[in-house]
Parts: structure tokens; sequence; C-alpha cells
């Protein structure tokens, strides 16, 4: 029996078979997130109150002074005179609160394709560490020892030739030994480096005394997200998240390395940072809100363990 349908019924139908009428768009219900950088510059601060008094809204950190270096030999019959112990230092971390929401309405799960509490969780989480960590990055980056990059003299004097060379490295390293900072991986330096300007370090050095991590490093659970490697005295992570702005010369792009020691940044937390559920307060119901919350705070604990290296980069973005 021959079959009813002609190409004439097709164009009645308004087309070919598989016309835009008949062909529909497919959604993939899987949603991927923005490209993120790893939140690490909080993982720098390693001194945290011990013992605290009492709460408060500032915690003081205290350092004791070292007694001057008795080098005159003693008489036999006189006394020698007390020495008064100096006032200790003291370092003050303002506490503060941080956070973040946003609000999931009934008709955004209803009308999403995709699963809509994961990907907020998710969001939030990463915009918790994120945020903190850009936190402790603004207080870490303003210490008062500074090394400028080529013929620069000043934050507004670096241009893109102002490039990053062992010897400010070298330096650095030197000045945090002669003022006894104490290594963070042994006696290694930690240094945070942004890929444009570690492009410029290595283009410079070659492959030149640099050690892998595995090659350096005991523990391979201690080796840090981004670590690339040991050189004059230092370890190197290599971060977007190093702080640059174009600040320099005529709005160059000016960035910030940073070479720290032990206790170089002190954290105090009167409540952790962690995603908070809000309740649900309107009429219908329709709003639930859901965030992050958290009170800390950071300072410079000593900055004998800090250093910071600005520089251009000449691939600067």
């Amino acid at each position: 029996m021959a079959n009813a349908y002609t190409s004439t019924d097709s164009a009645s139908l308004g087309g070919t078979v598989g016309s835009a009428g008949l062909v529909q768009k497919a959604y993939d219900r899987l949603l991927e997130f923005a490209l993120r950088s790893e939140p690490l510059i909080r993982s720098v601060a390693d001194k945290r109150p011990a013992r605290q008094a009492i709460p408060g809204s500032t915690v003081v950190l205290q350092k004791y002074v070292d007694l001057t270096a008795a080098t005159s030999a003693l008489t036999e019959d006189t006394d020698p005179d007390a020495v008064a112990l100096s006032t200790p230092t003291q370092i003050s971390i303002t506490l503060a609160e941080y956070g973040n929401s946003v609000l999931v309405t009934r008709a955004l799960e209803l009308f999403s394709l995709a699963d809509v509490d994961p990907a907020i969780a998710n969001i939030i989480a990463f915009n918790l560490a994120d945020s903190i960590d850009k936190v402790a990055m603004t207080t870490l980056r303003g210490g008062t020892n500074v090394i400028y990059g080529g013929n620069a003299s000043s934050t507004a004097t670096v241009d893109a030739t102002d490039t990053i060379s062992s010897a400010n490295i070298r330096k650095a390293v030197a000045k945090l030994r002669a003022g006894n900072a104490k290594g963070r991986k042994g006696n290694l330096y930690w240094v945070g480096i942004h890929p444009e300007v570690s492009h410029d370090l290595r283009a410079e050095t070659g492959s030149a005394g640099w050690l892998l991590p595995h090659q350096y490093g005991t523990d391979q659970n201690n080796i840090w997200a981004g670590e690339i490697g040991n050189y004059e005295g230092a370890y190197f992570v290599e971060t977007n998240r190093m702080y640059n702005a174009t600040d320099g010369a005529s709005s160059a792009r000016n960035y910030r390395t940073i070479v720290a020691g032990q206790q170089a940044l002190a954290e105090a937390v009167a409540e952790e940072p962690h995603v908070v559920v809000g309740p649900v307060v309107d009429k219908l119901m329709r709003h639930r809100p859901m965030g992050w919350y958290g009170v800390l705070g950071f300072a410079r604990y000593r900055e004998d363990a800090l250093y910071r290296i600005e520089t251009g980069s000449s691939i600067a973005s």
C-alpha cells in the first residue's frame, strides 16, 4: 500500500521535515562556575591569641623586648646593678563583622532548569573564602619594608620596565635574615608572586638555582597550592591573588610580591566565618536568605618578618 504522505503535504506543514517549527533547543542542566583562583593568603597568618583574657572588640598581642647583651666582665667584689625590663611591645587587632547574603526566591526554585541550592551553597562558600582572603591581603601588603624593582623609587614611579630580578629576592631574604626572621619552611621564606611577575623572574634566571618542591620538601603534604619551587632562600607560591593595581607611573600596573617569615601576619577570630541559612519571614514564604557571616581581624605582628617588592611586568595585563 502506497504511503499517502507527499512532499506537498510536507510543504503544507510549513516546510521540509526538521523545520524550525519542529526543532527545539536543548539546555544542559549542569551549570559551570566562573573561573576561580585558590584562596591562600589567610594561610600566611600563623600567629593567633593563645590566652585571651576576656572577649572584646580589640585583641591586644604582646611581645617581650630582649635585654641588651652583657659583654663586660663582672668585678669580684661589686654587686652588678639590676636592669629594668622594657615594656612589652603591643600589637592590636581590631575585630570586625564580615558577611554577604543572597535571596533565594520560590519562583527561582520552581522555574530554574538547574538544581539551585547546591549551586548557591557553592557560590556562597567561595565568596566567604575569597572575601576573607582579600581582607588578609589588605593587611599583609601594607608593611613598612619595601623594595622597588628596576629604577623605581616609589609606587608612583614603577613602570613596565621595572621588572623583578634575582637581586630583589636576594635583598629581601638578606634583610629578613639580618632581622632574625624565622623561615616558614625550615630556613626558607614564603614568597607570594603573581604569574606575570614570576614570568619575568624565571625568564631572567632560567632553571639555574631553582629546585622543584619535591626536591626540597620532605613533607609532601606541606606543599602549597601553586608552589613552583625554591630559589635564593625562599619558596615561591604563584597565584593571581597577589595584589596589583594601576597606581604606577602613568597608570602602569604595579605588582606586589610578598616575602614573609613566621609571625608576619596575626589573626584573631571571635566567630569563625561560616555559611548561614536565614529564616523565611515574608508573608507568603517566597523568600529564603542564604549567606555567610564571621567576626575576625588581621594585623602585621612582626614587621621584621615581612618585605614587599613592588615591580612592573613585561607582560602586564
